[in-house]
């Protein structure tokens, strides 16, 4: 008897996570469900897949063997469903796109009826979260892909670049005026708005060539997390503190003088939006095609 496609699928999930609960809840099994899978497909073939230990789990000498086929057993499939949606047929491919809120209401979804149209064998779903939880909702393939600038040092993820995302340090300006932030000591007077305690927005300022000297010893008064991009946009408006913000977030407010530019001869380094994958995913043409159809929509609040 040959191996279902479900059984494969099963297979290639627990191979890519190496953990049974992990891997069952990517494919919307129960941990019992999924392990009577695996161990039909091991009673088919006649081998162990995997290696146990009470700490540990990793692929056998027949699990490796046995993955690159599985993959393009499955990938044939899948252009199967799409061969058949292509032809007009119902039997779309279910595909999530991952993106934080402010970039998914801005960008992503008023372009999905444009996905829709140049991708007619993908049915669309969107996901949103922060840019940790997008990498682990990548990580255990519960998103398709995920779009952001955060910075990925797993190998494990690869990525596409789509459009350059340039950053500026704000403040209010009745603040800036009430208390001037320009040289490093000022920092001690000022509350330092970011997403989280490794302050990544901060860190586009401090990385800066021009900066890396000068930020070594800033200390500000106190940080808060917020959490997500517009919650630190917001708080800055309300006078709370400084941020370092995308531009075209607050291209708006600069231009109406709600937020001001602080030391503008020094700004901060520059990042790109990515549509970020796992690196072992086969579908890596259809994640250009996605990125080239989002490469002609420009960026905007």
């Amino acid at each position: 008897m040959l191996p279902s496609t479900e059984s494969l699928r099963c297979f290639v999930a627990a191979a890519k996570l190496l953990n049974f609960r992990a891997a069952a809840s990517s494919v919307a099994l129960t941990p019992a469900a999924f392990g009577q899978r695996i161990k039909l497909l091991e009673e088919q073939l006649g081998l162990e897949l995997f290696v146990r230990s009470t700490r540990s789990m990793q692929l056998s000498d027949g699990g490796r063997s046995l993955l690159p086929h599985a993959e393009r057993c499955l990938l044939a499939a899948d252009e199967c469903v799409r061969s058949v949606a292509r032809s007009g047929t119902r039997g779309a491919i279910e595909f999530t796109i991952g993106t934080r809120h402010e970039l998914g209401i801005s960008w992503v979804l008023p372009q999905l009826d444009t996905l829709i149209a140049e991708h007619p064998s993908l049915q669309f779903h969107l996901y949103f979260g922060s840019g940790i939880d997008l990498l682990r909702a990548i990580r255990t393939m519960s998103v398709d892909c995920a779009i952001g600038s955060f910075r990925v040092t797993d190998s494990k993820i690869d990525s596409i670049r789509l459009h350059r995302e340039e950053y500026v340090f704000v403040a209010q300006e009745a603040l800036s005026c009430r208390e001037p932030l320009t040289q490093v000591e000022h920092a001690s007077r000022h509350t330092l708005l970011d997403i989280d305690g490794e302050l990544p927005l901060f860190r586009y300022w401090s990385d800066s060539p021009t900066q890396r000297d000068r930020t070594q010893q800033a200390q500000f008064r106190s940080v808060v997390r917020l959490g997500t991009i517009e919650a630190i946009r917001q708080r800055a408006l309300a006078g709370a503190g400084v941020a370092v913000l995308p531009r075209y977030l607050v291209e708006e407010d600069i231009a109406t003088k709600k937020l001001v530019v602080l030391v503008p001869k020094w700004p901060p380094l520059h990042d790109y939006f990515r549509l970020f994958f796992r690196a072992d995913d086969p579908r890596r043409s259809t994640f250009e095609a996605i990125a080239s159809t989002m490469l002609k929509v420009p960026l905007r609040r």
